[in-house]
């Protein structure tokens, strides 16, 4: 992983948090994500008259990236309904590195050096453990149905990740993968809303509109990095350090939404940063 690289998923990894923290901040949170959802299919189409169409190859990887990525938006958005931001987020981006590890191994090919899991599993650790201390500190018993929504989620994105993963290495152009897979996954949900709210959307949804397009936007950018990085580095370390959008969603929720960050917390995200560091000088 060269240091190009890694700054570009540092820098998706703080965007990345940031619209999660959007949406977590709007209450109905179909409503968020249809116009999270609705931004980034703007995004793409806006992008589409300057790239390039996907390889054939890569159309049935885009197909199976859209299904899995309105798989992670509904358990996210189930997620953030039962939980607090310092908690889900943690847990369900916690979650995905060590099933990326595994899902890489399997289906891409890549071999994993000891120095390397190592890290993954720090890293790892690290980011559940700030999630377990939010529960803990909270002075209340797990709520298991959102913790089981947000490892539910962490799986997904493990799934995504190596699907687009390969996909965009098949697709001979990022731009033109990420454009279409905005598009495709985009729309998804505000035909959802549609469906379930007729008429009264656009009305439940004006307060908030700034907000949730933003809310796309970013997310088109925090993802499209982390697509472009797929194509310069192995998936495992990326999706690992890419996780360090932990530390940027606990700041704001000890800054914005006043959670604790106290230790205990501090001492788990230095677990993560040991573990970053174990895989960049493994990559």
């Amino acid at each position: 992983m060269t240091p190009l690289v890694a700054v570009a998923v540092l820098i998706a990894a703080v965007t990345h948090a940031t619209w999660n923290a959007i949406a977590h901040g709007i209450k109905d949170q179909l409503i968020a994500f249809t116009l999270v959802g609705g931004g980034g299919a703007v995004a793409g189409l806006l992008m589409v008259p300057f790239t390039a169409l996907p390889a054939a190859a890569a159309w049935p990887y885009l197909i199976a990236s859209a299904v899995v990525h309105v798989l992670y938006q509904a358990l996210l958005m189930r997620s953030f309904s039962l939980g607090d931001f310092g908690q889900m987020y943690p847990i369900a981006r916690g979650t995905a590195p060590l099933a990326v590890t595994v899902l890489a191994a399997l289906f891409a090919g890549e071999s994993t050096g000891g120095t390397q899991l190592a890290g993954v599993a720090v890293a790892s650790t690290g980011l559940v453990g700030l999630a377990l201390w939010g529960i803990r500190g909270a002075g209340t018993r797990p709520h298991w149905p959102a913790i089981g929504a947000a490892v539910a989620t962490g799986l997904s994105i493990a799934g995504y990740t190596v699907v687009d993963g390969l996909g965009v290495r098949a697709s001979g152009t990022p731009l033109g993968y990420i454009a279409w897979l905005m598009i495709l996954e985009g729309l998804a949900i505000p035909a959802w809303a549609v469906a379930a709210r007729g008429g009264r959307l656009g009305a439940q949804m004006r307060p908030f509109l700034a907000r949730g397009l933003l809310g796309g936007l970013l997310s088109v950018c925090a993802y499209g990095l982390v697509l472009w990085a797929q194509t310069r580095a192995a998936l495992a370390p990326i999706a690992a350090l890419r996780e360090s959008s932990i530390l940027v969603g606990a700041a704001i929720g000890a800054v914005v939404m006043k959670e604790r960050f106290g230790a205990p917390r501090i001492a788990a995200a230095g677990l993560m940063v040991l573990g970053i560091g174990l895989m960049l000088h493994a990559g």
